[in-house]
């Protein structure tokens, strides 16, 4: 397909997305809401999942137990067991796609061996342009492992309950107006647009300046200088773009080196925290803050003056203790600068280092703040990304191939999570409204947000009436300091494992990104909460 012809291609797709979230008919808006909107709560247009004000009180009221209160909520709506075990099986799939990635690459062999055994290589080789073989159960098994797709195709299940508990009509509803899906493609055009050659360039060159000027540009002054200041840009850029930067540059300047498993764990882990923590200088960066931020009248003064300095300080606590624990491991990396050798430097193009022109650079840089400006406007976003890909066309000489697999697959992955998301407030509300106090509520925000992701957490938080700001500030602890604990405690942790997946056998181990983010969750826990 030629250039042009994908480039077209392209802009028909983004054309149909951002006719999926435009209505299209006028009697689209005259479907009437199953829950009207109250003081609480926004209109609900699906009878599911079933709004937390129209659960009725059973006898003994709040003297009930929780697990009491849960099961009578499970009564009044069977489809809320239903929702909930498919999300945990769909959970327990994230921790199996090892072994479905093994089965793929067994069934690949096999195939491939059987392919050559019986002739078809000869056959196949009459044709200059014959694709390369490929087996439908080796893919099957690999699309069974691909972590970001997990969610998204547990959804179909959970559709198929709603059908069958609902109604295929309160499905639709649920799908088409409920969920709000314009996180996932804002997540796709600030990856893709973040991941361009000009802007980690740029990033590349602004970190450097502290990595060259204070440790001389050695892989340890590198890795303190990305997982510091690129965790903090993400209050000002977005989280998501923080972490594709973070990640492309961990990627060249770190990952590239061959660290060892352990320590290759420990940066994810510190990456997942410490982005998690560095969006919350302002009222709109992280997802967790930006769910609550109306509601609770948080300001960016306020989350700078209230969050900010804690947030910093357990950042560079948690590296320094890292930096301390593997100090050795850096003197075995190398040079970032030596990982092509033999005569092999320039051969790829990818790999140029020949200067990018000022006005393409500030070109990209105004296509990343119109993105984050518009970030709650899907047709402004997406429009402004055909624009951005008509200008990679114009000046392709200075740009990389865009890739947008990584994107699309983030994408669909928290597309999915939103899907489940929202039907999982019926056990998690009575969780956090158990009559906890500061610390107890802070631990079981970080521990709940391992399972969901944070901002998820924080927006049921939002919905407890008579929150104390004690209260409030404990849930938003726990939520930011447990985005590391799995990938998808946060949004933006799904982006930082599609680029970096590759360096972890295309499969990131759950239990070790859990043990790498837990030290780094309880020092920002104990900044937070004791600072």
């Amino acid at each position: 397909m030629k250039p042009v012809t994908r480039f077209f291609a392209l802009m028909l797709c983004l054309m149909m997305m951002m006719a999926a979230v435009v209505p299209v008919s006028a009697s689209s808006g005259k479907e009437a809401p199953a829950w009207p909107a109250t003081e609480t709560r926004a209109e609900q247009y699906a009878s599911f999942p079933l709004p937390l004000d129209q659960y009725a009180v059973p006898a003994g009221g709040e003297t009930r137990s929780l697990t009491e209160r849960i099961m009578e909520r499970a009564k009044q709506d069977p489809f809320n067991v239903w929702a909930t075990v498919i999300f945990v099986c769909a959970i327990l799939h994230t921790f199996a796609a090892g072994m479905f990635q093994s089965m793929a690459h067994h069934a690949e062999e096999a195939y491939h061996k059987e392919w050559h055994a019986t002739g078809a290589a000869e056959k196949r080789g009459e044709y200059a342009d014959a694709p390369a073989p490929v087996s439908f159960k080796a893919q099957l098994f690999h699309y069974l492992g691909e972590v970001e797709a997990v969610f998204a195709m547990w959804a179909i299940p959970l559709l198929v309950a709603g059908v069958w508990f609902h109604g295929w009509g309160d499905v639709k509803s649920f799908v088409n107006r409920d969920c709000d899906f314009v996180e996932p493609l804002f997540v796709v055009v600030i990856m893709a647009v973040s991941a361009s050659r000009p802007v980690v360039r740029f990033a590349e060159h602004c970190l450097a300046i502290p990595a060259i000027r204070l440790g001389g540009g050695s892989p340890a002054a590198w890795w303190l200088s990305v997982l510091t200041l690129a965790p903090l840009l993400g209050s000002l850029i977005t989280e998501p773009a923080a972490m594709t930067i973070s990640a492309l540059l961990l990627a060249r300047r770190f990952y590239e080196l061959r660290p060892s498993k352990v320590f290759a764990y420990a940066t994810l882990g510190l990456l997942f925290v410490n982005v998690s923590v560095g969006g919350v200088l302002t009222n709109f960066a992280a997802p967790p803050v930006l769910m609550v931020a109306t509601k609770w009248n948080w300001s960016s003064g306020f989350m700078l003056q209230t969050f900010g300095s804690h947030a910093v300080v357990s950042i560079l606590i948690s590296n320094a203790v890292y930096f301390l624990v593997f100090r050795k491991e850096f003197q075995r990396l190398g040079d970032p600068g030596d990982k092509v050798q033999d005569g092999e430097a320039g051969r790829y193009w990818k790999e140029r280092t020949t200067r990018i022109p000022l006005r393409v650079t500030l070109t990209h840089l105004a296509f990343l703040a119109w993105t984050v400006y518009t970030s709650h406007y899907p047709v402004f976003f997406l429009g402004g990304f055909l624009f951005f890909l008509g200008f990679l066309q114009a000046s392709q000489e200075h740009q990389n191939p865009l890739s947008i697999k990584s994107p699309m697959l983030v994408g669909f992955f928290l597309a999915g999570l939103v899907i489940h998301g929202r039907c999982q407030s019926w056990w998690l509300e009575p969780v956090m409204n158990n009559g906890l106090g500061p610390w107890p509520l802070a631990i079981g925000a970080a521990v709940l947000t391992g399972f969901n992701d944070n901002a998820l957490i924080t927006f049921l938080a939002s919905q407890v009436p008579g929150l104390t700001d004690a209260l409030k500030y404990a849930v938003m602890t726990g939520a930011v300091a447990g985005g590391g604990l799995t990938v998808i405690a946060n949004a933006p942790n799904p982006a930082g494992q599609g680029i970096l997946k590759n360096y972890f056998n295309d499969r990131v181990n759950p239990l070790g990104l859990l043990a790498a983010a837990l030290p780094p969750t309880v020092i920002v826990m104990l900044v937070f909460m004791l600072g």
